[in-house]
């Protein structure tokens, strides 16, 4: 069994499981890598969780119990963590030990785990369903929507048809109503997760519209309702979500659009710097 197998095995299983063993999924997903040095006291521990669940978790998933998943583990493993590129980080010891270090370590290592985390064919599957749309339409509430109207100006640089759902007189359930099967819809969802993004996605998704979602596990509530989903590492030091690794992604979506469609981009470029230039609305250097 190969390692992205055995994480959709726990995905699939998710939703049917009981929420005590959810927990217990969400520890194996989150911390996969960790799985084979561990315990079952360990995880017991980690998770709050009694050995028996995690044991119970284990069979649901489709093992005999928790020994031979994590042999299962870690034989898939041996070739992954081979290939798995990491930055290397600012070491604090040779620098003043500040929050810029601090911070600035955080955000190498979350940009380091998602180029880990990113399913190259999901990554290619959302770019395919994004040039295939008439419409693409990003959505996202809080932080999320900031990074939305990021992503839609974006692609629209390069000459996708992209438009941000706003959140003022009409909800996002009712910008859905005139969607059609030849949009998208891509949503980032991070914690603290928006019910309205998520009930909106699966709405989307039971009219047939495809959905892309960007979000930090591949367990999160609104991945159960997405036709892609491309994982990022969030984590910062505050209770906020760091952008970082977020910036890198929506960075990569645009730039793989312009070069699949590198006469669009380039015209679409052209016209944007005949405007400039006749508008005058730029400083030379």
């Amino acid at each position: 069994m190969r390692y992205k197998e055995i994480k959709k095995k726990i995905i699939s299983k998710y939703e049917s499981l009981p929420k005590n063993q959810k927990i217990i999924a969400d520890y194996f997903i989150d911390n996969f890598d960790r799985i084979p040095f561990l315990s079952v006291q360990d995880i017991s521990i980690a998770t709050s969780r009694s050995v028996a669940s995690i044991v119970r978790f284990a069979q649901r998933v489709g093992f005999k119990g928790f020994l031979e998943m994590r042999e299962e583990i870690a034989q898939t493993l041996q070739g992954q963590i081979e290939k798995k590129q990491i930055f290397s980080l600012i070491d604090s010891s040779e620098l003043k030990d500040d929050t810029l270090t601090h911070v600035a370590n955080q955000d190498f290592e979350n940009i380091s785990q998602t180029i880990h985390l990113i399913d190259r064919s999901n990554f290619d599957k959302a770019v395919k369903i994004i040039l295939k749309s008439e419409n693409v339409f990003t959505a996202g509430l809080g932080v999320s929507f900031l990074l939305a109207e990021i992503l839609a100006y974006q692609l629209n640089q390069v000459a996708v048809n992209a438009k941000t759902f706003t959140h003022n007189y009409a909800s996002f359930l009712e910008q859905m109503l005139f969607l059609s099967k030849k949009d998208c819809i891509i949503a980032l969802s991070l914690p603290p997760y928006s019910k309205e993004t998520i009930e909106s996605v699966k709405f989307a998704k039971s009219k047939g519209i495809k959905v892309i979602s960007i979000t930090n596990k591949e367990a999160s509530p609104i991945t159960f309702h997405s036709d892609v989903t491309l994982v990022v590492s969030s984590k910062n030091l505050l209770f906020t979500n760091s952008f970082a690794a977020i910036s890198v992604i929506i960075n990569a979506i645009t730039t793989e659009c312009a070069l699949r469609n590198k006469i669009k981009a380039k015209a679409m470029l052209t016209a944007l710097n005949d405007l400039v230039e006749k508008q005058d609305i730029v400083i030379s250097e």
